[in-house]
């Protein structure tokens, strides 16, 4: 077991992604996925660009279409030639087998395919198309994720075991049948991939179901199962502070069980949203569990009677703003800068000891309190802050600490 955020994670295989290894004792590694039509290229390489910038270390596409699959290559050349080396990854649905034979430049251009097994073919067809997607990723050497989904689940497997489970001297639940299908689906599609000739380290898992009960549940059996690596993530999380209740709620209790090599928060964007919001919450996840660090935490308090003032709230938002668009900047020229912790605290209560806890915090004045803001670095006071520019001024401070504080890389 190796240990990452003093959590000990499960052993599991190691699979490289392109240049990203999951697994293996690796990094946690976030993904997302694209929502534009693949076939429209300039499109779909600004989202791509978005999500990597954001912090996306894989990125997923829809490959549905003819049209899609011949846009997978000049995506990945525009992207290439834009310096951003973000793996991509093919989601198959259908027609994959089809796709991947007629478009062979899609097939080497895709950094690994997401096979589910629940609509690779039905009934006589379901083996060959799938053996048809194995033998491509053997030829040229790609990972594959085989992805059950609750929502697309085998039904000749689900029936078979409904079958046997109603001649049961013990049945069990529908629920629990159903669980049992998803895990056996992916175990055995793993085994016949590998039968096939894919290699067992190149053979990634997921099981996403929708609610967080199903997800724990269904995880836990197919980690005490398997080595593969795991892909998290509910299918479908829902929309605002649902979608990312949700996630955190079923991904945090697997995370610190050790379950988990590779995640994605599926939100469902608000008309016109970023979708570049479901990575900074699946970097939140794992950063707030101490699992990675991907930014400077702003430590902020929630506000009560003695700050009735919002200009706390504003500065805090403010900083959070700063360090995110200095953020991309910072990580190239010094090294831990993503480990630090900045406090914006709005009144005296706990205000000067978050602010000492803190790499730099400022405690602004509550209501009735004199109107100084108190700046600590290291835990120590250095300067009182007043009058029209706290916020700019200490903006300018964390610029020094961080240029004063972290090594310089190259």
């Amino acid at each position: 077991m190796s240990t990452s955020g003093n959590i000990a994670r499960r052993a599991s295989a190691r699979v490289s992604v392109g240049p990203v290894r999951v697994g293996g004792g690796a990094p946690i590694v976030v993904q997302s996925m694209t929502n534009t039509d693949t076939a429209d290229i300039e499109g779909t390489v600004r989202q791509v660009q978005a999500l990597a910038r954001a912090g996306s270390e894989l990125v997923r596409l829809t490959v549905n279409t003819s049209e899609a699959a011949a846009a997978v290559a000049p995506i990945r050349e525009r992207l290439d030639r834009a310096g951003v080396g973000v793996p991509l990854i093919g989601d198959f649905h259908f027609n994959g087998h089809k796709l991947l034979r007629e478009h062979p430049d899609c097939a080497a251009a895709l950094a690994k395919y997401r096979i589910n097994p629940g609509n690779v073919g039905r009934g006589a067809k379901r083996d060959p198309q799938f053996a048809e997607m194995i033998e491509v990723a053997c030829r040229h050497d790609k990972p594959v994720r085989i992805g059950v989904n609750w929502g697309s689940l085998d039904t000749d497997l689900l029936t078979r075991l409904m079958d046997e489970n109603s001649t049961s001297a013990t049945p069990l639940t529908a629920q629990e049948v159903t669980r049992s299908a998803v895990v056996l689906s992916a175990l055995g599609s793993a085994q016949r991939a590998e039968e096939l000739g894919l290699a067992h380290d190149r053979i990634i898992l997921s099981a996403k179901v929708s609610a967080v009960q199903d997800l724990i549940a269904i995880y836990r059996d197919l980690a005490a199962r398997c080595d593969y690596p795991l892909h998290l993530g509910l299918t479908e999380a829902g929309m605002g502070s649902k979608g990312v209740v949700a996630s955190t709620a079923g991904m945090a209790v697997l995370l610190q069980e050790g379950i988990g090599d590779t995640i994605r928060v599926s939100l469902t964007p608000e008309p016109g949203g970023d979708r570049t919001q479901e990575v900074i919450v699946a970097q939140e996840i794992l950063q707030t569990m101490g699992l990675r660090a991907f930014t400077p935490l702003v430590v902020a308090c929630p506000g009560c009677g003695r700050t009735t003032s919002s200009y706390f709230q504003e500065l805090a938002q403010s900083i959070q703003s700063h360090i995110r668009t200095r953020m991309p900047q910072w990580r190239r020229e010094y090294a831990g800068v993503e480990d630090m912790t900045v406090a914006v605290m709005g009144c005296v209560v706990n205000g000067p000891g978050e602010s000492r806890l803190a790499n730099i915090g400022i405690s602004l004045p509550g209501t009735g309190e004199r109107a100084v803001a108190p700046v600590y670095e290291d835990g120590e006071k250095t300067v009182t802050l007043k009058g029209e520019r706290i916020a700019e001024e200490f903006q300018e401070l964390v610029e020094r600490y961080v240029a004063r504080r972290y090594a310089r890389l190259g």
